[in-house]
């Protein structure tokens, strides 16, 4: 994955902007940012998207910036040249991914069936636009493509919003989701930048889906976690579980065989994905302990963060 799509699966929500006023570009992406979501998707339908492009790329640095709706050549070629990072088509167009790709710009075309899909697969591309999504199955249809389809991401647009935004992003082979509902017409023609920003953090909280998972509690030795741990499951009715370097009761309380990270334990904190976690809590101000860092193909399973808190490691953990 290029480092385009890596930081657009990071961020994991795209605001997809149709801008009347360029003026209103650079606050707005301010607003995004702010709300942790430095990305946004500037669409080819207003006569002020080039401009928009330009303006947010100079004045806002930190947004990644691409351009939508790209149906032309020449659309494409203004789109680069006002500093969009990636390109975004409603349809897939042979002609027009090709043109973009060759240009050495990140390109995702929008695909609806299964056999754009691999048209795509074939110019080399590992992530389309699925749209529009709800009219097409939703994540449903996703899931069922999945099968034939592993390697292949999918960013879904049309149709998502706070109610269906956390179904899609629980899914591994979603790369991100693109949206409108944070930057409606009516708020940003009224300049709501507060309320677009709550919009964004309330975005943000819904997809990281952060849970708690269980809790680690240190032990002395063996015996002592075997003995607390059967303890806990005969007063609250849990199931004794007895791994190799802990014993869990019930899926709440794990017992440490000897002494994990933590003066006291740790806080295991379910996360959709836990890389997705990783980078909203570096933009937090939290770091993490790369030695911890445990991954499959997926992406990370499991990563402490540094630290102590109140005698307590904290890991994040896929759910």
């Amino acid at each position: 994955m290029n480092e385009i799509l890596k930081t657009i699966h990071d961020i994991g929500i795209v605001p997809v902007i149709a801008i009347d006023d360029a003026k209103k570009a650079v606050p707005l992406a301010r607003a995004l940012t702010e709300g942790g979501l430095p990305a946004a998707e500037v669409t080819f339908r207003t006569e002020a998207a080039e401009e928009a492009i330009k303006l947010i790329s100079k004045e806002v640095p930190e947004m990644l910036v691409g351009a939508g709706t790209v149906l032309t050549r020449d659309q494409a070629d203004r789109a680069v040249a006002s500093g969009a990072r990636f390109i975004v088509s409603p349809g897939f167009n042979p002609d027009i991914t090709k043109y973009v790709l060759d240009k050495g710009v990140c390109m995702m075309p929008g695909t609806a069936t299964a056999g754009e899909m691999e048209q795509a697969m074939a110019m080399g591309l590992d992530a389309v636009k699925f749209f529009p999504a709800e009219q097409n199955g939703g994540i449903a249809k996703l899931k069922a493509l999945a099968g034939p389809y592993r390697t292949l991401k999918w960013m879904p647009t049309g149709g998502i919003n706070t109610a269906n935004l956390a179904d899609y992003m629980s899914f591994p082979q979603v790369l991100a989701c693109g949206g409108t509902w944070m930057v409606k017409k009516d708020l940003v023609e009224g300049e709501k930048w507060d309320e677009i920003t709550s919009i964004c953090k309330s975005a943000v909280k819904n997809m990281l889906g952060f849970k708690i998972k269980h809790v680690g509690i240190n032990c002395e030795n063996e015996d002592e976690a075997a003995k607390t741990a059967k303890t806990l499951c005969a007063l609250f009715g849990l199931s004794y579980k007895d791994g190799n370097s802990s014993i869990f009761a019930g899926d709440d309380f794990e017992l440490m065989k000897s002494k994990g990270l933590g003066r006291c334990g740790h806080i295991a904190i379910a996360a959709n994905d836990v890389d997705r976690a990783v980078y909203h809590l570096k933009r937090a101000g939290a770091s993490f302990d790369e030695s911890t860092r445990k991954s499959d193909d997926k992406g990370t399973k499991v990563i402490y963060l540094d630290g102590d808190f109140s005698g307590f490691a904290i890991h994040l953990a896929r759910k």
